[in-house]
Formats: structure tokens, C-alpha cells, sequence
């Protein structure tokens, strides 16, 4: 017997949100994950928010919901507010009921930097690797880093020499040489034109930076700098600093862009083992490069181990820019990039954690 349509909807629901999600969807068990790392952080909530006034986003519901725009890469918080109205399965990971109002785009922009200036991201990935559940997977001996560039929210014709008063729209640029000691973007003044190698075009950029461990490959820590020839190097140097421990040593799989005399130096200092791919090849003046990497740390069978492992650490930043929102950044400025390069972080271990906690 052919049904009738009906457009006239009922009038109550009496079926839970709960029971409309399949008992087997992936979410279930990150939900379970992300409110208990997040019932840890209330300490660190109260501390953000006065106790007068009126009450702002709960900063769980905020956190759930900036993890659901990186797991579907959601483009804005506008969008993202969208989805929350009539999706069902976002309103059951945020914590909404059906009748629960959606917040204004702005006001949970303005409640998202109130989170970046207390440094809870930072503070959630910490708690997150350092959960009972979580950390029996990490190696803590054995680490990999690798960058990344992140394409910045500006255009080339922003790009502009810093003492130009004329206010030109910048798209005639042809035949000029422009440098970023004498060049600065107008939209995004802390973004640097940069290439990712000879013959590539230049763009502006940041360069995000992450240490993984060598077990299963999971992110332990990440940061976000200016898009330099030296930024990797750097921001290594000072992420391993907290990894490194006085009575044990630790390994950490690189690839040619960190093979320099002054970085494995200091990783040694460090009491780092630098496994780091030797770069030997010829110059543009047909000059062979002096690896500062030599016989006596590849000829272990640790060193081919940990460049296996460190390839891993591509499948981090190809989820974050296939799946993620990690190609092109929406935020301005070094820290408000840095907040959503750790958001992509987090969401890439919170999606392969509940089949390695369940292995």
C-alpha cells in the first residue's frame, strides 16, 4: 500500500538524541575521550571566567564544537553555527537538546580567543597524551619532527613594500622584486612569502612544526612560526627541550632540512640521538655538502628504524590538509594560526585513538 505524505510535522519528539546515533558510529567513542580530557580541564575553565556577570558559551560545549569543524572541515564558525541549527548528530556531540538556541557566529569567535589567551588547547593536547588510556601507546624515547606550510589568509597583491604610501590595489607587481625585508602583507602583516622549493611558486605562509613518536605515529606537541629557512630548525630545538630527559636518551628521526652542524649540536647537548637524514648532495655550484651526520650514528639498526617511522609523520599533516583545516589557514597572525594548527593535531589523534585503545 503506497504511504501518504504528510508535510505537517508532529508536534513533540519523545525519542533522545541518544538513541537516534548508531550505537557503532566513530563519534561515540571520541565523545567519551573528549569529556573526560575536558572534565580534567575545569580547573583550568574557572580560572578563564568571572564569577559575576552573565554566563558565557560553556567552554566544553565551545571546545566540542571547534572539534567537530576540524573533523568535517567546516570552512567558518558561521558555517559551523549552520550545522550546529539543524544537524542532529552535531547538537548530540556538542551537548544541545533539540530545543537548545544556537550561539551568534561573533559571540562564539569572541569566546573561542577568550580560550586561545588561556592557553587551553595547549593544555588539552597535554591532557589528552598524558590520559590513562593514551599514554601506554606513546614511545617515550623515540620521536620524529617534520614542518609543514600552512598557506596564509592574504593575496599577493597584499603584499607591499613597507614604506608604500600609495594606495594602489597592489595587482601590478610584474617585474619586481619583492623580499620580505622590504615587503610586508597589509592584510596578514606576520605572514612571509615563502617557497617550499626551487622552481615552486612562492606564497604567503606560516610554517607549522610537530614532534610525533615513533610508536603509532600520534602528534605529542606542535607550534606554528614565521616561514623561514630556519624556523624548523628552531621550533625542533625548542619542542625536543621538553621532551629531553638528563638520564635517558632519547632518538628523534628528521629529514635533510635539519642535517646542519649547529642543530645537531645542540641536539646533543640536548642528549638527543639525531636520526636525521644525511644531506649530501651537490650544490647549484657543483660542490658536494658535508653531512654532520657520519658513520657512527647510521651504522645502527636504530637509525634505518627511525627513518622508516618518520614518514609517518606526513600522514599528520596530509589528514589535517585532505580532511582537516590545515591547507589554508581563516586566522591571522602567528598565534591564532598556531590555535587551529593544535586543534588539527588534536582531532588526527582523536580519530585513530579509539581503534588503537580498542587493539
Amino acid at each position: 500500500m503506497r504511504g501518504r505524505l504528510q508535510d505537517q510535522s508532529a508536534l513533540f519528539s519523545y525519542i533522545r538524541p541518544e538513541e537516534r546515533i548508531p550505537a557503532a558510529h566513530p563519534l561515540r567513542k571520541v565523545r567519551e575521550l573528549v569529556r573526560e580530557v575536558l572534565k580534567e580541564l575545569s580547573h583550568s575553565f574557572g580560572k578563564l571566567y568571572s564569577r559575576e556577570g552573565r554566563p558565557s558559551i560553556p567552554p566544553e560545549q565551545l571546545l566540542s564544537a571547534l572539534l567537530l569543524q576540524v573533523f568535517y572541515g567546516i570552512r567558518s564558525e558561521r558555517q559551523l553555527m549552520e550545522q550546529l541549527n539543524y544537524n542532529l548528530l552535531f547538537r548530540w556531540f556538542v551537548g544541545l537538546s533539540p530545543d537548545d538556541p544556537v550561539w551568534d557566529p561573533t559571540v562564539f569567535t569572541k569566546n573561542r580567543d577568550r580560550l586561545q589567551q588561556g592557553d587551553v588547547f595547549q593544555k588539552f593536547m597535554t591532557k589528552l597524551i598524558e590520559h590513562p588510556r593514551v599514554k601506554p601507546l606513546l614511545s617515550d624515547e623515540h620521536f620524529s619532527v617534520d614542518g609543514t606550510l600552512i598557506e596564509a589568509w592574504a593575496s599577493h597583491k597584499s603584499f607591499k613594500p613597507k614604506d608604500d604610501l600609495d594606495d594602489s590595489n597592489g595587482s601590478d607587481f610584474h617585474g619586481q622584486k619583492r623580499k620580505n625585508d622590504t615587503h610586508r602583507s597589509t592584510t596578514d602583516p606576520e605572514a612571509r612569502l615563502y617557497r617550499k622549493a626551487d622552481g615552486r611558486e612562492a606564497k604567503l605562509s606560516y610554517m607549522g612544526h610537530v614532534v610525533m613518536e615513533n610508536r603509532n605515529g600520534l602528534a605529542v606537541a606542535g607550534t606554528v612560526s614565521e616561514a623561514n629557512g630556519s624556523a624548523e630548525r628552531r621550533a625542533s630545538e625548542a619542542m625536543l627541550k621538553k621532551k629531553a630527559k638528563k638520564s635517558q636518551c632519547i632518538t628523534v628521526g628528521a629529514d635533510k632540512a635539519y642535517d646542519t652542524s649547529g642543530h645537531v649540536t645542540a641536539l646533543r647537548k640536548m642528549n638527543i640521538t639525531p636520526h636525521i637524514a644525511q644531506n649530501d648532495s651537490l650544490t647549484k655550484t657543483g660542490k658536494r655538502r658535508r653531512s654532520a651526520i657520519d658513520a657512527r650514528t647510521t651504522r645502527h639498526i636504530g637509525y634505518r628504524i627511525s627513518q622508516t617511522c618518520r614518514a609517518m609523520a606526513e600522514c599528520i599533516f596530509g589528514w589535517g590538509k585532505q580532511h582537516g583545516t590545515m591547507r589554508k589557514s581563516k586566522h591571522r597572525g602567528v598565534a591564532r594560526v598556531g590555535t587551529g594548527f593544535l586543534l588539527n593535531l588534536i582531532a588526527y589523534n582523536l580519530i585513530r585513538l579509539p581503534k588503537l585503545i580498542a587493539a
